[in-house]
């Protein structure tokens, strides 16, 4: 008898369908036999870290051969001064991503339920069936709404029952790079029983340029259901290290290091994101290049034959109203990586990063040349 890997699985994590990423430079110009591609798929800052950041992480690697600090001391304790919060409120991941695994492992099983949206960050669906829990999908807003595609918290709300033990809510939300308001979200978190844990992912917060967008970390003290969750990958050019943490009540805290990995942070990612908290001027820096992006991209699109939707991010969702898959195609051709988001179960939009502004206007002439 042939062995079978899938006779041996768990029934829930069968039904999962593996995350796809966006292809990387040298896959692309290996198969497409071309030199001098960019990407603008997965949302990275095209300025990378900071030169403080890189010293940071060259001091860390003399001492590579030693294991990494398992509690990361200092990078809480710069998160803490940042937050105005303990260090016993902070949770250390590999990457947000690893943090969002954990509050599904930790608070979810095959009794209970977790909410989230129709158009939500992929990993979301993915921590949930692996654990075996009830995924319940509110449907967004639909495409005749001013914040198409977008998280409708009264839809959400009607879901919660009993068995509700996580509800996640990207603010932006990747793909879609919608967002919700100020007021909306805290209104909603305070509906929310004290039983069942809301989770806002914050991934893009600091590329909001806007006085009323909610800063949801604000509140970690006023709701003890609360989890807000960050990341290192995006404004802060370290997406290729994996950092991130949570912001949360201290017992929540408690629990996620239950089962949290030994050293799941390396050296060099530690001392890095302490020296990229400390580096206001690039986070700055990096900031003002993506809203001058997304203002010439956004420029750039309006002769195109093709819908814009609205984004607080450092990306912008697009509607092709013809299959992206083909629309890509023609843009890996020229040496361009966008992102179909047909797994998000959305088949005619790319999402496009913004880069700059010499990767911009490559993008905008190459999707032009895509779309004819």
């Amino acid at each position: 008898m042939s062995f079978d890997a899938l006779e041996l699985a768990a029934p829930a994590v069968l039904e999962i369908a593996p995350y796809i990423p966006g292809k990387p430079l040298s896959e692309v110009e290996r198969e497409y036999g071309i030199a001098n591609s960019i990407k603008l798929a997965s949302n990275e800052n095209p300025l990378g870290p900071s030169p403080k950041t890189h010293a940071a992480m060259a001091i860390a690697l003399q001492t590579i051969e030693l294991y990494p600090d398992g509690n990361g001391f200092e990078l809480k304790q710069a998160l803490a001064r940042k937050h105005h919060c303990s260090i016993e409120q902070i949770t250390l991941g590999n990457g947000s991503n690893d943090l969002l695994v954990m509050l599904a492992e930790a608070f979810l099983n095959a009794d209970v339920e977790a909410i989230y949206s129709q158009y939500c960050f992929a990993i979301y669906p993915i921590a949930v069936q692996a654990t075996g829990a009830t995924a319940r999908v509110a449907a967004a807003y639909p495409n005749t709404h001013a914040m198409a595609l977008g998280h409708d918290l009264e839809a959400m709300s009607q879901l919660i029952n009993d068995r509700t033990r996580l509800i996640f809510i990207a603010n932006p939300n990747n793909p879609t790079g919608t967002w919700v308001t100020a007021h909306e979200l805290k209104a909603f978190v305070a509906s929310v029983p004290k039983d069942i844990l809301v989770v806002i992912d914050e991934a893009y917060i600091e590329y909001v340029q806007d006085d009323q967008f909610p800063d949801a970390s604000l509140w970690i003290h006023e709701f003890e259901n609360l989890v807000v969750t960050r990341t290192f990958s995006k404004a802060y050019g370290l997406a290729g290290l994996r950092v991130g943490y949570a912001l949360s009540h201290p017992s929540v805290a408690a629990v996620l290091n239950r089962v949290r990995q030994p050293f799941n942070v390396n050296s060099i990612a530690l001392a890095a994101a302490t020296a990229a908290l400390d580096d206001t001027e690039h986070l700055r820096q990096s900031v003002e290049l993506n809203t001058r992006g997304m203002q010439q991209v956004l420029t750039g699109l309006e002769s195109l034959a093709v819908r814009v939707y609205p984004s607080k991010g450092n990306f912008v969702l697009i509607d092709c109203e013809r299959p992206s898959t083909e629309v890509n195609e023609a843009m890996l051709r020229q040496g361009v990586i966008v992102r179909p988001v047909t797994g998000y179960g959305l088949p005619t939009q790319l999402r496009i990063s913004i880069g700059t502004e010499q990767e911009n206007t490559r993008m905008l002439s190459a999707l032009a040349v895509a779309l004819k």
